[in-house]
This record gives C-alpha cells, structure tokens and sequence, in this order.
C-alpha cells in the first residue's frame, strides 16, 4: 500500500490532496517535526535531505514533493491530473511543476528560514533577506494570477483540474499570514483558493491533518 510520510501545513499537502482526489488506498504516517522525527536515522534512510514528503509504495520510497506528484499521475492516467504525454500542455504543465517548486516553493523557503541565509546571530541580516524575499514572493503571486486572467479558466491549467492545483493552493496557503499581500488578496487567486477550499479532497486534508482557519 501506498504510504506518505507526512506532517500538516508541509509540502506533504500537495501529494497528500493529490491522494484523496485519486481515492485511492494507502496510509498516512506522520513525521512529526516538533519531535525532529526528520532526523531519526530511520527516516533519514528514507530521505537523506530528512525533509518531508515521502512516499513508499512497496519497494518504492519517492521523495521531492514535484517528483511524487509526476509518480502519481504517471501511475494513474486515467485520472486526467496531467495533459496527455508528448502535447503542448503537457510541455506547460512541466514548466509550471519545476516553477512551483525551484521558484515559489524555493523563495517561500528563504522567507521562513533566513537565518539559514545569514551568519549565526545576524538578526538584521535576516530581517533584511526575509524583507527581500516577501517583495518577491509577491511579484511570483502576480505572476500566477497574471496566468489565471489569461485564460480566464477556473483551474491554474484552464479548465481542466490537474496535479498543480494542489501546489499552488498549497503554496499559496503558506502566504496567508502575511501583513502585506497574501495570496487571497489577489483579484483572481482569491476566488480561486476558495474554489479549491469548496473541494471535498482539499476538505478532507484540512480535516485530516488537523488543521483550523485561516485555511488560506
């Protein structure tokens, strides 16, 4: 059975809603982070980088959020959750996974952890990477709402839900405590993260890691 090892509000989320609007069977297994259960040897030999998602399937063990996510619908095609292999939309379906994850994902990481930027105690230091970061995250927040008023669609592809509509409510949803401009105050990603919060997966995920509004 398929199992994803998890911890609530992660990049675990995206495959985790991936997995419920699949239906399929497999388990959840929580890495709780508050324990540094990353960076146990055991879970270190799932992932050496000890960050999380991964999942196992049988002799499988996946890890990097975007490559479990390509694992999931390259194994269930019928599913529709990317275009057809060898089309132009699966071409843009492809930059726009390695965007979420080497540009969004990556600049939201700097934001939260800029102190891994800076030498040890350099609080200004940090403050000053975590300033720049926010000012661009929201130019990348543009940039995706930019691309939801170009096909005016109701999903980020147009209108076909696909496996980055996870990835970006995740990753939006990572904005939403911000004082300057959260995702939700975008004129087309606010009403899009409550199309997907109106979805029954993306309801159980919240429900099953535990989790209490503001959802974005």
């Amino acid at each position: 059975m398929i199992q994803l090892h998890y911890y609530p509000s992660t990049a675990s989320m995206v495959p985790h809603i991936l997995l419920e609007e699949l239906a399929v069977p497999y388990e959840r297994v929580l890495v709780d982070r508050a324990q540094d259960v990353q960076k146990t040897m055991a879970y270190l030999k799932l992932n050496p980088n000890g960050l999380i998602p991964v999942l196992t399937d049988g002799d499988l063990v996946l890890y990097e959020t975007a490559a479990i996510c390509l694992h999931l619908c390259d194994t269930h095609p019928a599913s529709g959750l990317a275009p057809a292999l060898g089309t132009p939309e699966r071409a843009h379906f492809y930059k726009w996974l390695m965007w979420l994850t080497n540009t969004l994902q990556a600049t939201l990481i700097v934001y939260f952890y800029p102190d891994r930027w800076v030498n040890a105690g350099n609080a200004a230091g940090a403050a000053e990477v975590r300033h720049h970061a926010e000012i661009r995250i929201n130019n990348l927040l543009k940039q995706l709402d930019n691309e939801l008023t170009r096909h005016g669609g109701p999903w980020f592809m147009g209108e076909a839900y696909t496996a980055l509509d996870p990835y970006v409510f995740t990753l939006c949803r990572w904005t939403r405590n911000f004082a300057g401009a959260p995702a939700r105050s975008k004129r087309q990603l606010g009403p899009y993260l409550q199309r997907m919060l109106d979805r029954p997966a993306v309801q159980r995920v919240l429900a099953n890691e535990g989790l209490s509004p503001p959802f974005v």
